[in-house]
């Protein structure tokens, strides 16, 4: 059995990648995939986080985890869906870093299902774009205290990956950038159902061509009707260029509203953010999809 979690980052999915996989539901069910969205989270995993504040979770905890999840027989791969995996909202930021509980909770997960593969999928964001979305998702009293009690100007997503394999050694991690998901969306969700990389899948597209002028929409569209007689590569390549000569400004940028947030802040973090990257590519455990 093969279970996989898709946790987000916070302000990457908005609920995309469930939608998705419940279009292709009928492809993933006849290749004995099962999805579950937040409900399920909520339900059966969100107690046994919640004791990880005071203790480890007690071995009834981690057995209920298994008895509460209803898996089918003819189930070989069980996806769940949810961003509070690793986190909620109020513990996106804390202790220095981001995600500081991901590690405990993914410990938690591999303990409960120790006699299967365990997999974990993630968006990553440039922090110069997530810490200011996420201090300002936050009540002006909590934002002034996340300011006060964490040094911003050092954080990465290094540190939370290595704190999820020292503690769950066993996942299996998967990342990319929330910045080339137009380009790389289908294969975010082969990868994350368990489908070979010449699975054909529905949607692969729609969101690279919303982004799109009118123009452009059309030029892209005459790129996929020619799919049958070129490469995947060659596909990917000519569409890239189509959203960058033709994406629409006000969907490709957006507006950072905390007070004192710069451009230079934002560059910073790009650079850091290239860095981070360049050293999670490295890591034995981790893949990254790219473009």
């Amino acid at each position: 059995m093969q279970f996989a979690i898709h946790a987000g980052a916070a302000f990457t999915d908005e609920g995309r990648l469930l939608r998705s996989l419940q279009v292709n539901g009928d492809l993933l069910t006849q290749n004995g995939v099962a999805v579950f969205g937040p409900r399920r989270f909520r339900q059966v995993f969100k107690p046994a986080f919640q004791a990880l504040n005071t203790r480890p979770p007690l071995p009834d905890e981690v057995e209920s985890i298994r008895s509460n999840l209803p898996i089918q027989p003819w189930v070989k791969r069980a996806i769940f869906v949810s961003e509070d995996f690793i986190g909620e909202k109020d513990v996106v930021l804390s202790d220095g870093q981001f995600y500081p509980f991901a590690g405990k909770r993914l410990s938690v997960l591999e303990e409960s299902f120790g006699d299967c593969q365990l997999e974990l999928f993630l968006a990553l964001r440039n922090p110069g774009s997530f810490i200011p979305k996420h201090l300002m998702s936050l009540p002006e009293q909590a934002r002034e205290g996340v300011i006060r009690n964490n040094d911003i100007s050092h954080l990465s997503w290094v540190r939370m990956i290595e704190d999820i394999l020292d503690f769950a050694p066993g996942v299996q991690i998967t990342l990319w950038c929330n910045e080339d998901i137009p380009l790389i969306w289908g294969d975010v969700v082969r990868s994350v159902g368990g489908l070979s990389s010449d699975v054909p899948i529905k949607d692969e597209y729609d969101l690279l061509i919303s982004l799109l002028t009118e123009e452009g929409q059309a030029e892209a569209q005459a790129v996929l009707n020619q799919e049958a007689t070129l490469s995947r590569t060659e596909i990917r390549d000519t569409l890239s260029d189509v959203l960058e000569n033709h994406a629409q400004p006000e969907k490709m940028e957006e507006e950072l509203n905390l007070p004192g947030w710069s451009d230079e802040i934002i560059d910073a973090f790009s650079e850091l953010y290239e860095q981070d990257l360049t050293k999670l590519e490295t890591m034995a455990g981790v893949k990254v999809l790219k473009p």
